[in-house]
């Protein structure tokens, strides 16, 4: 079998994915820069970040930049957008996003732009390869929060927490508390029918896909799925034919891009494809670790249970 690693990003635009080209050294770049002051200074406070790093924050973000698609949803979502003066180019939901100043994609922001946004806070992705700066924006004070989501009870948590960090906490436990309770009712509605064996296609060519540790294979267990490459040890590895070809899914859930419309030839024979047992589903609802993830527990969980009654593809 042949499987290989790529940095999956949430950086998306028209759902399309981007392979970084190296992994994110996270914990030895980001903690130098944190570890510029260990005692909080007086009017500041301390949050712990995904990387469990505690990072000095104003008592109150004024000007805050995001670096990833999913976070900008979520300061949507917490009701701090108007604390949003910088986003990717990718950041596109709600559609209000479009309109704040862009600061570059996630993989290449411009350093220059954000300094000159003047923000107390930049909240990134660990997709994002941000090491080249990380240093330059702590000497600024400016600080930066990084988020690493792997299944959907840390996207609750990070609701929670960009809901301390801007002062919305209300409004983001009633969100949590909506969501929960939505994702648990779609779990109970297909908790006693027997999984289908599904395969989640990212990108047609190379053959992209979720594996042991994405937070998708997660949703999908949830809402009646038998994940087909769950036993995958990496988030979103890349298989060759011959792999694909051997797992014969009964279903497919095609991450719908532009470069993303059909199956893999892989699965020209495969019981899914046979059956017409393929569905394509919006790539920003399903990629992107935020509140719509929901909305993708929802859709797949109809896709597969037989509550669609005509599939998405033919």
């Amino acid at each position: 079998m042949i499987v290989r690693k790529f940095v999956f990003t949430f950086t998306i635009k028209s759902a399309k994915l981007t392979a970084a080209c190296c992994l994110f050294m996270a914990i030895g770049t980001f903690g130098c820069s944190s570890a510029r002051n260990s005692s909080t200074a007086p009017g500041s406070r301390e949050l712990r970040d995904d990387l469990g790093r505690a990072v000095r924050l104003p008592l109150r973000i004024e000007r805050a930049v995001s670096l990833a698609p999913n976070l900008t949803e979520i300061v949507f979502a917490v009701g701090a957008e108007d604390r949003l003066v910088g986003v990717t180019t990718y950041c596109d939901f709600p559609a209000e996003a479009r309109a704040i100043a862009k600061v570059g994609d996630t993989q290449t922001p411009n350093v220059e732009r954000i300094i000159a946004l003047k923000p107390d806070l930049v909240l990134v992705s660990t997709s994002s390869q941000l090491e080249a700066f990380a240093d330059t924006l702590a000497s600024r004070n400016i600080a930066v929060f990084v988020t690493n989501p792997t299944n959907f009870s840390d996207v609750m948590k990070n609701l929670e927490r960009l809901g301390e960090l801007f002062g919305t906490q209300a409004k983001a436990q009633a969100l949590i508390d909506k969501l929960n309770s939505r994702a648990a009712l779609a779990e109970e509605k297909y908790a006693k029918r027997s999984p289908v064996r599904v395969f989640v296609q990212i990108s047609k060519e190379p053959l992209y896909t979720i594996g042991k540790s994405s937070f998708l294979t997660e949703l999908l267990t949830r809402v009646g799925g038998d994940v087909v490459t769950k036993n995958v040890e990496t988030a979103f590895p890349v298989l060759s034919k011959e792999t694909a070809l051997a797992l014969a899914p009964d279903a497919i859930i095609l991450s719908d891009s532009s470069d993303n419309t059909e199956p893999n030839e892989a699965f020209r024979n495969s019981p899914a494809v046979k059956n017409e047992k393929v569905f394509r589903v919006n790539a920003d609802i399903l990629s992107r670790p935020g509140p719509r993830l929901v909305d993708a527990m929802e859709i797949v969980g109809a896709h597969l249970n037989g509550i669609t009654t005509t599939p998405n593809i033919k």
